[in-house]
Formats: C-alpha cells, structure tokens, sequence
C-alpha cells in the first residue's frame, strides 16, 4: 500500500483520490477551501468539447475518453453513495455560425454521430452528447472517498514543498507538515502557486466563467442548445444553466452585471421563454486555463515522487475519469490507454 497525498479537492482531486483508494493507497486529500466549490461546481457539466472539431486531437481524445468512462462511473457512485449525479443523454443542438463541411468531415472521420436538426435551419445535433449535474457529482465523489477510507481536510494551504535528493520530502501546510511517498497537486487554477519555484514552464491560469441559473416548473428544452459559446443547459428539475463567459481578470471570482445583462440577452434570442423571468441565481467560478485547453497529467520532470493533473480549463468534468485514469497509471507504471505525450508537454510549454 502506497500513502498519497492529493493537493486540491475539485474534480480532478476527487476522482484522482477515489482512483487511488481503489488500488489500496491510503490518501490525504487537502483543500485550500471547501471541497468541490471552485470551478468544479461552476460548471455546467456537458460532457464534450462545445464543438469538438474546433478542438485540437489531444483534447479529443481525452473528452472521448473520459464520455465512454462516465456512463459506468456515474452509476457505480449512485448505487455506492445513493446521490445520482444525473447522468443523462440528452443531445446537444448546435446552431450556426460553424463550418458544416468541417463538422461533417470531424464527425464521420471519429466515428461521432450526427444528424441534421428536424427543422429547416442549418442547425447541426449530436444525439450522444451528455450531461451530468456538477454539484451532486462532487457530493458523490468525496461521500464515495470517504467510505474508501480517505481522510479529507480542508481549509488547508500549501506553504511550501520540502524536496531534497530529486524527490518531494513533505508539504509544509497551514495545518502542518505531511509525508507520503507520492504527492500529487490538482488544485486547478491555483496549481502553480502550490508548485512555487517547481513549476518550471508551466502556463495554468485562472479564467473567470460567470453562469446564469433560471428555474421552470418542467425541463424547458429538451435538448442542449449551444451557439457559439453561449449553451442552455436543462435539468431534470426544470431548471436551466446558461454559460458563461471567458474572462482574463485573474484570481477576481466576483459576479458583474454587466455578463449577467449580456449571457441574459443572448440566450433569451435562442429561447424566448427567458423574456421577463429573473434568474434565480449568477455566480462564477475560475477555470483553469491552459494553452489550447490541454492539460498537464504526469509525473514532474524532476521531482519523481510528484504529480501533476491539472490544467483541464472548460472541460475537467468530462475528462476527469479519464485524467485519473492516466495518473493511476503513470503512478503504478500500468499501460496506458491512449498516447499521454501531449498531456506531459505542459512542463515545458514551448513543446506543445
């Protein structure tokens, strides 16, 4: 048995931890705040690149990697735990402006299916899109830890990595010092503050998403809808997520009316049921961004003890099953599903 410790208790956090203590580790999981209540939980939850073909491969394949894996994890932590993250198939339409041509060729070349829409716009559906409900996901996650055995503590910050010999010797933290034999950071936009001077070339920065949330009595739509980067998302409940915007403003995870007035206006042009309802709530949350959405998942170039598996930006819910797969793996030096070069050239940014 291995003794882990994992830095950041997001998405990626979780299901790194949860990955782990299926092999027998025994895992600390520590959290700068409260679990689950960054950019994990701000999320909207479609489970695939808002249009793929717009995506480079390396992002693809781990979005693709992490939907095929989602259906089986969704329903093992439901019957675990009894909190249904609601997996659901829901299709996603997307309306124009995109190139057809490019979204036909994509499609039919990566075996995803498409169809035209049933109406007489140029609209585009893909009929396997999926989604899953953020909050009740990571609610599952950490209950589904917990019963594992992995001890969880928040409120927890990293002040300095003690290394020494080519290895991480401890984290010295807000609530002390901890040892293990592995270190892993997931702490997502603020991992190269965890990483300090051991960062080397890495490019994670926060990017602020603001979303809307409105509520009908049943699911208003039937389907997600996406234009451009704008989607309205529908939930078994009746509500409705509208998202989000791309902000550069740093680590600033304050709301504004100003996106709130603009994602309003936008979506209520996609669905004028939204004329004159209020939302029942706006928030932000701040996604790790990376160049061209690739994340970095491996072992530290110098430090053979640490691990990294961030850097997801808009898509960590999706490939969080898959990420975690690829860092148990590089962990326990198992063969690995897929090519995981371009999800280690983070390290040095200029190779991607």
């Amino acid at each position: 048995m291995t003794n882990c410790i994992v830095v950041g208790g997001g998405i990626a956090g979780l299901a790194t931890a949860h990955a782990l203590l299926q092999t027998g580790s025994a895992v600390t999981l520590l959290e700068r705040g409260a679990i689950g209540q960054e950019s994990s939980w701000a999320g909207g939850g479609i489970l695939s690149p808002l249009c793929p073909w717009d995506y480079p491969d390396a992002v693809t394949r781990l979005t693709t990697r992490g939907a095929a894996l989602f259906p089986a994890w969704a329903q093992a932590l439901h019957a675990a735990t009894g909190i249904d993250p609601e997996y659901e198939v829901s299709g996603m339409r997307v309306l124009p402006p995109f190139d057809a041509e490019v979204a036909r060729r994509w499609c039919a070349e990566h075996g995803v299916k498409l169809k035209a829409a049933d109406n007489a716009s140029k609209d585009l559906f893909l009929p396997d899109v999926a989604q899953v409900r953020n909050p009740r996901l990571l609610r599952a996650l950490r209950t589904r830890v917990e019963e594992l055995g992995g001890r969880i503590i928040e409120q927890c910050d990293v002040c300095n990595l003690v290394t020494g010999h080519g290895r991480v010797q401890a984290l010295a933290t807000s609530c002390g010092e901890f040892l293990a034999e592995n270190f892993v950071v997931t702490a997502g936009a603020w991992s190269t503050q965890v990483l300090g001077q051991h960062a080397l070339q890495l490019d994670i920065k926060p990017v602020r998403g603001q979303m809307l949330l409105f509520k009908f009595a049943s699911p208003p739509l039937r389907h997600i809808v996406l234009q451009g980067d704008l989607y309205l998302i529908p939930r078994r409940d009746g509500h409705l997520l509208v998202g989000s915007t791309l902000e550069d403003v740093g680590f600033d995870k304050n709301v504004t009316q100003t996106a709130s007035d603009d994602l309003h206006r936008r979506a209520e042009v996609l669905f004028p049921a939204l004329h004159g309802m209020q939302p029942v709530q706006h928030w932000a949350g701040l996604r790790p961004a990376s160049p061209h959405n690739i994340p970095t998942t491996g072992r530290h170039p110098q430090l053979n003890n640490l691990y990294l598996n961030s850097g997801h930006f808009r898509y960590g819910i999706t490939m969080a099953p898959a990420s975690a797969e690829i860092l148990l793996n590089e962990i326990t030096g198992a063969p690995q599903p897929l090519d995981i070069a371009p999800y280690q050239a983070g390290w040095n940014n200029t190779a991607r």
